[in-house]
């Protein structure tokens, strides 16, 4: 019979194995399942995987990829921070909603004025929403021990609502004969975040998801906060004993988490998006999770996992519009990624073993 044995330490090999194997993994059970829909299997992994990159229309389609991918780096690099310290913010969807409502806020108070001062307060402005609306559970989790699972995510809900409400009250567009959403920034210079380069995908919100994966490289490698980070996740009692403020570190990984998706969320409303909506969210904080893991917590693994993710995205429109694949099979498909990653994941701490059974 097969059993489970503990590894006397992790297995360097399948920690980085693990996100290849779990790739193929899953395109053997989508593949599957698009089967199960009537589909050809082959011609919908490839649709999702080849097309964008080399297809007829891929001079479109490349570009997406950094505007897809920008977003969901930027905010699974905070998440992970959090992660490898054992803190769990599984609600950057809500601060992603928080960021873009709060950006757009200020950039639609000086609206129609024009002056370079405009884009960069509206910066400042999502990046402090996302992280106040982070703050809730961190100070909750450090003043009454709530569990900030539970709360982060809770926050999510109340955050749609306050979207809502704001597409159809403060921010509605006073010209927009009734439709709810704000005005669109891509017609106000001063809060657009246009292309840097035309044609490219290249925007502000990319340009800071570079940004952040080097800082938190030098962050996680070459500072004692990095250490701490580290060292909490792995031995929270040696931490302790090494004099980590368990506080303050659950309050600077929410807040630094909160802080990139609000970043996320004002970049994508002052650009790809354009405008403040009721379906202004499109789940980029719950995906940025398996991102996140799928990238093994580090830096650069969660670009090279980002910049994947973002292809699946743009590849599961295209096989919806050419082979008719509902979004919800896609979105199933996204989230295979993770289960196989954490069911493959097994196999760094355990080895799988051959016994034989004993009779009696």
């Amino acid at each position: 019979m097969l059993t489970l044995e503990k590894r006397p330490q992790p297995s360097k090999f399948w920690t980085y194995m693990t996100p290849l194997v779990a790739v193929i993994v899953t395109m053997i059970a989508g593949g599957m399942l698009f089967a199960a829909l009537g589909k050809n299997p082959f011609t919908a992994i490839g649709t999702i995987f080849w097309e964008p990159l080399f297809g007829e229309f891929s001079f479109y389609y490349r570009p997406q990829l950094l505007v897809k991918g920008g977003p969901l780096i930027l905010i699974a690099i905070g998440l992970s921070l959090g992660f490898r310290a054992g803190i769990w913010n599984i609600g950057a969807e809500g601060q992603y909603i928080i960021g873009a409502i709060c950006g757009a806020a200020v950039g639609l108070a000086f609206y129609p004025a024009e002056s370079w001062i405009i884009f960069p307060l509206m910066v400042i402005a999502g990046a402090l929403g996302g992280l106040l609306w982070a703050m809730i559970p961190a100070l909750l989790k450090v003043r009454f021990g709530t569990n900030e699972i539970l709360v982060s995510l809770m926050l999510v809900y109340v955050a749609e609502q306050l979207l809502a409400s704001m597409s159809l009250g403060l921010l509605k567009n006073p010209e927009g004969f009734g439709f709810p959403g704000s005005r669109n920034f891509q017609q106000y210079a001063s809060g657009h975040n246009a292309e840097l380069i035309t044609g490219s995908g290249m925007h502000w919100g990319v340009v800071a998801a570079f940004i952040a994966v080097i800082f938190a490289y030098i962050l996680l490698n070459r500072h004692i906060l990095g250490f701490h980070i580290r060292l909490t996740g792995q031995a929270p009692r040696a931490a302790r004993f090494a004099g980590v403020n368990p506080k303050l570190l659950v309050v600077f990984c929410l807040g630094a988490s909160g802080a990139l998706a609000g970043l996320a969320g004002l970049f994508e409303v002052s650009g790809p998006s354009g405008q403040i909506s009721i379906d202004f969210n499109s789940g980029y904080g719950f995906t940025a999770i398996i991102v996140a893991f799928l990238g093994r917590l580090h830096p650069v693994g969660i670009l090279l996992a980002g910049l994947l993710m973002a292809l699946t995205y743009i590849g599961g429109e295209i096989a919806q519009s050419n082979l008719g694949l509902p979004a919800a099979a896609i979105q199933v498909f996204q989230g295979m990624l993770l289960f196989f990653l954490l069911a493959i994941d097994m196999l760094t701490n355990y080895r799988i073993k051959l016994t034989n059974r004993r009779v009696a």
